[in-house]
């Protein structure tokens, strides 16, 4: 998975055919991602998921990120 900055809250992509496969991204509490500070690559990355639900990844959900 791809997280480009540190944040409470992560907006999963999860693979439809590939398990442990798919994209995060750092958001709020509602899922609500922050273009401006994503990196270009992070960004088109989060553009290419959300053009994907359904076809390649599930439906994102909102996760807490857990302290490691």
């Amino acid at each position: 998975m791809t997280q480009s900055t540190s944040s409470a809250y992560q907006l999963c992509f999860r693979s439809l055919f590939d398990p442990g496969r798919g994209y995060a991204f750092p958001c709020d509490g509602l899922g609500r991602v922050d273009l401006d500070q994503l990196s270009d690559s992070a960004r088109n990355n989060y553009l290419y998921a959300r053009a994907m639900v359904g076809r390649e990844l599930s439906v994102p959900a909102v996760e807490a990120v857990g302290l490691h």
